[in-house]
């Protein structure tokens, strides 16, 4: 099965919910690691891309179960009764092994599969209670950028899509590969999945937003003991007027970014750097190597330890959790267990 990322074709299937799959798995990517994904296209006999052409050379949707992930993007017609041959084809892919992903409307068919039984899932939102009536025994969630149930992940919208394509890098190559790759497509090196879907825009949102200068001096500041009331005076901003434009911004309060931050920091050290624990937690303004791993271990779903003997073994972690929503307070996070 080696490392095989297949895009499953459905008729009318949306233009860049099939470019984003195929920029990020179908590039040869070489300059950032020695290997990358074999990528193919399987489709039915009648597959279109946006109801305009055709794609060439694409292989037979029994060729599915040969890939090690299977992407299902979405179509207009998703909604409506799913392909048999699709729904069959996914089936047997997750049967033989696969990861199984959609994206946006996408999760239609892997309803229809019944892979989402009993499992937390999301599509975009307009669909979402359309999903949850018709398949009551899914958890639907229309509130998050992408779900991730192990070898079953759901995405919202068409970016998120490309949020949690990254993700998947993030899974298999680690997170020095995912963020350089980010930076090549000019994207957010993480928007982890509990994020919202849609934010209240502020007036001011954009390359100016209020925090445009201020989020990128706390990334080079994460050692330091930060408080919501440190970020608010830098800005000259009350906690509250702070919490409401990090909400605007990010989907996030001031501390729940925060331990975001921190914890994408000790990723990339965990497998680039043979800093220790200790060394790891005084970076990442964790404060001690208690605090670090019981922050870490919330959020990836084993200690950094273990963590990083799994990477450097080649083992890909079974699943990258959200960070756990926490409440913003004055106090600074984190700094002592």
């Amino acid at each position: 099965m080696g490392n095989t990322v297949a895009l499953a074709l459905a008729e009318h299937v949306s233009l860049i919910e099939l470019a984003a799959p195929c920029e990020i798995f179908g590039v040869d990517r070489s300059p950032l690691t020695n290997s990358w994904y074999d990528f193919i296209i399987c489709g039915s006999e009648n597959a279109r891309v946006g109801g305009w052409f055709r794609p060439d050379g694409y292989r037979s949707l029994d060729e599915l179960v040969t890939a090690h992930t299977v992407i299902v993007p979405g179509s207009p017609n998703t909604p409506g009764k799913q392909p048999a041959d699709l729904v069959e084809a996914v089936r047997a892919a997750h049967d033989a092994g696969a990861r199984i992903v959609s994206v946006c409307a996408g999760a239609f068919v892997l309803a229809a599969a019944g892979l989402l039984d009993g499992r937390r899932a999301t599509t975009h939102w307009l669909y979402a209670d359309l999903l949850a009536a018709r398949y009551p025994h899914v958890n639907v969630d229309p509130d998050v950028l992408y779900v991730d149930d192990g070898d079953i992940l759901t995405s919202a919208g068409k970016l998120a899509g490309i949020d949690m394509c990254l993700h998947l890098v993030r899974l298999d190559y680690g997170a020095a590969v995912a963020n350089d790759l980010a930076r090549r497509l000019i994207m957010p090196p993480l928007r982890d999945g509990d994020q919202a879907q849609f934010i209240t825009p502020l007036a001011t949102q954009g390359i100016d937003h209020a925090l445009a200068e201020l989020l990128p001096w706390v990334k080079a500041h994460l050692d330091e003991p930060l408080t919501v009331v440190d970020l608010a005076r830098r800005v000259n901003m009350s906690t509250r007027t702070l919490s409401r434009h990090f909400n605007a911004v990010t989907g996030k309060t001031p501390l729940q970014w925060l331990l975001t931050q921190r914890i994408q920091q000790a990723h990339e050290l965990l497998e680039t750097s043979s800093y220790s624990i200790e060394q790891i937690a005084a970076q990442t303004g964790m404060g001690t190597a208690a605090t670090l791993r019981r922050h870490f271990s919330r959020a990836v779903g084993m200690p950094p330890d273990a963590y990083r003997r799994a990477f450097r073994a080649g083992q890909v972690p079974v699943k990258f959790r959200p960070v756990a929503q926490q409440e913003s307070r004055g106090e600074a996070l984190p700094q002592a267990s």
